[in-house]
Order: C-alpha cells, then structure tokens, then sequence
C-alpha cells in the first residue's frame, strides 16, 4: 500500500484536477506517440481488421489494469503502451511475421509476470538513491520542457499564447493553470480551424484473435529486444516517477499484473502495455492535485479514457492524432513544468550526491541510445557508476 494518507471522501471539487490530469496524460500518449502502433502495422502489412484489434486490445488493456491498480493501491499508476518498443517494431516487423510476433509478444509478456511474481524488480529499485532518481526523472523530463518553448518557432501563437496563459493563470489561480491551457488551446485551434475531423468515422472496434507462432528465431530477435527495452525504457523510469512523488506502492503487482495482461491480450495484437513513465508525472505530482491522497483519481480518470478509446478502435485515436504536434508538446511541456522543477530541487538537496545525481541528469537529458538501449537506462547506469566512485558506496534510498 501506499504510505500517503487516503482521504475518507472526495468532494467533487476533489475530482477536477485529477481527470483533467488523467485527460492531458491520455491526448499526449495517443498525440504524440500512437503513430508509431500505425506505423509499425503498415510495415508488417496488417490489415485494417487486425490493426484496429491492435487499438483495441492495447487500449483495453492499459485502461483496465490502471483503474485495478489505481483503486486497489489508492495511488495514480498510470499503465501505457511500450513506446520504445513500438518504435523498436517499427523495424523488426519487416523481417518477423506476424504470428510470430504475437508469440514473441507472449514470451515477453510471461517474463513479465514471471519477474513481478517473483519480487525481483521491487529490490532493485530500493537500491537506487533518492538523488539519483530524482535526477534521472529531471533529465528524462528535460526534453519535454525544452520542447514546450521550442515550438515558439514552429507555432508562435500558440505555443506563445499557452505559455503566457500558464504564466498568467499560474500568478492568479495556480491550481487550474493546466485546466486553462487545455481549455485555451482546444479553443485557438478550434478558432483557428486547425482540427480536421472530416476523415474520422465512429466505428467499433472488434478483437481478431492470431494464433501465435514460436520460433527461436522471433524469441532472440522480437522477445528478448522486447523485454529489454520495454524494462529499461518504461519499468524502470516508471516507477522513479512514482518514488519521486512520494507513492510507496510495490512495484511488483505493477509489474505482474501488467504482465499478465499484456500476455491475455497479446493474441488480439498488443505488444506490450506497462507502467507509464512519462505521461504519469503529469498525474502524480501537485498539478493533478495538492493532495496526494487525491491524485489516485487520475488513475482511474485514465483508465478509463482509455477504455473508451479502446471501445471505438481507431475512431477515438484518430480523433488524438488530429492535434497539431505543437499543441501536444506545448501542452505535455507546461504540464511537466511543477514535476521537472521538484526533481531538479530533489536531486541537488543532498551536498553529499549532488554531483553524481547532476551527472545523472545530464546523461539521461543527453538521451544516449546504445545497442537499442534508450537514454533512461544509461543515464541510470553513468549515476550509479558515478555515485559510487564518488561515494564510496550506493546508499539505500530511505523507505
């Protein structure tokens, strides 16, 4: 359980922020990365039926295990689709087939469980110093920020228009500063006739079950690839995300349930659904709710969007994928802003780590990509490389 205390109620004020949180985390994770589900089931040639199973069977999947974890652990955990592992398909589907892949997707996702069952990946985290975690979530954050500012020059008006609203509405009401640049933004694009949903068709999505293949062959160039860089490049940063601010849940139900359902849903064409790492700090820090008693909402706000997404396949994340990419950045950017400046104080308040959870931060902003291997696991590495040449020692987070 977590170690913060649940409120006895909620008012309806309580639920605002945290569905609003659970709303943005949603629009940036089908916005800004579900292109890469599509483009990978173009290169491996699915047809429509199939790639709209894929929709629904991921969608399905995130949104049903984050409302059970979210409600049974009062906390905001978050599950998403492997980013880095849909891109990593990207490529691989073109010389794997397609019912091999859906075996390879099985094997990985029985690691899964099979890690989370036996509490392996709950001890590796308790031995990472809380400077270091703070560090690497600020250098993975890092890029989100830049980016907000950096579609000034893309988009001036409004890119520019969301941030002054944010500076403003930060100085005037705080507590509804990203309610307002959600509303504002859909608002100038609306103004602007920039969102085209002349295309977009209400449909239902139905499940097509693919019988899975095994071969040797997918398991070393699919399933291992899979389990890797889905557990150094979401596991991992996910739950530095939840330690950061403050959630003591176990990682290992977070990882074993999300683990079985990738495996229930890996015939109907999901590849891997996890804990989320970057769409949650939007929902697990002060901006979803003063309160973190209160932010466990945004779980279950989450949930089910994504459900819904889920229900109508394509339909809804088309309807996502409609947002110009500047006003998912901008609006990812300003909603990252409290969680990035909280890390960054985090990291350099202990004189003692300082240096090495600077030196984490850099690697991770610096997002080095090695042997397939994405800048949160490297960044990882060269901290804790660094924190005990200059300590002497690692130093167990405090629990």
């Amino acid at each position: 359980m977590s170690s913060l205390i649940v409120a006895p109620f909620l008012r309806w004020r309580d639920y605002i922020h945290p569905v609003v949180a659970g709303l943005i985390s949603v629009i940036v994770n089908y916005g800004g990365t579900f292109i890469l589900v599509f483009q990978a089931a173009q290169v491996a040639g699915l047809s429509p039926a199939l790639t709209a199973s894929w929709v629904w069977s991921i969608s399905i999947g995130v949104g049903v295990t984050g409302v059970l974890l979210s409600w049974k652990y009062r906390a905001p955990i978050i599950t998403a689709w492997s980013t880095p592992a849909a891109a990593f398909l990207v490529t691989a589907l073109a010389s794997t087939s397609y019912a091999e892949a859906v075996g390879a997707y099985m094997v990985s996702a029985a690691a899964f469980l099979l890690l989370g069952w036996a509490g392996w990946f709950e001890r590796v985290i308790r031995l990472i110093p809380a400077s270091i975690c703070a560090g690497l979530l600020a250098g993975i954050l890092l890029q989100f920020g830049l980016k907000a500012f950096g579609a000034l020059s893309i988009d001036p008006v409004l890119a520019g228009g969301l941030i002054l609203a944010y500076i403003v509405f930060k100085r005037v009401c705080a507590r509804y500063a990203v309610v307002g640049i959600l509303l504002l933004g859909l608002f100038i694009l609306l103004v602007q006739h920039r969102i085209d949903l002349s295309d977009v068709r209400l449909q239902l999505a139905v499940p097509v079950f693919t019988s899975p293949v095994f071969t040797l062959q997918s398991m070393l160039n699919v399933a291992l690839p899979l389990f890797l860089i889905t557990l150094t490049g979401q596991y991992m940063p996910g739950m530095l995300v939840l330690r950061n601010d403050g959630f003591s849940t176990s990682a290992n139900p977070i990882v074993a349930l999300t683990g079985l359902g990738s495996l229930l849903m890996a015939p109907f064409g999901s590849h891997a659904f996890n804990l989320a790492a970057i769409t949650a700090a939007i929902c697990t820090g002060k901006e979803a709710h003063e309160e973190p008693g209160k932010r466990w909402v945004a779980g279950i706000a989450a949930g089910v969007f994504y459900i819904l997404v889920g229900v109508f396949g394509v339909t809804l994340a088309a309807v996502f994928m409609a947002f110009p990419a500047s006003f998912i950045t901008t609006l990812a950017g300003l909603a990252l802003l409290g969680t990035i400046g909280s890390s960054l104080a985090s990291a350099m308040a202990d004189a003692k780590t300082r240096e090495a959870a600077l030196i984490t931060f850099l690697a991770a902003a610096a997002n080095v990509n090695l042997w397939g291997i994405g800048g949160a696991f490297w960044g990882l590495v060269v901290g804790l490389l660094a924190c005990a040449v200059l300590n002497g020692t690692w130093h167990k987070r405090k629990k």
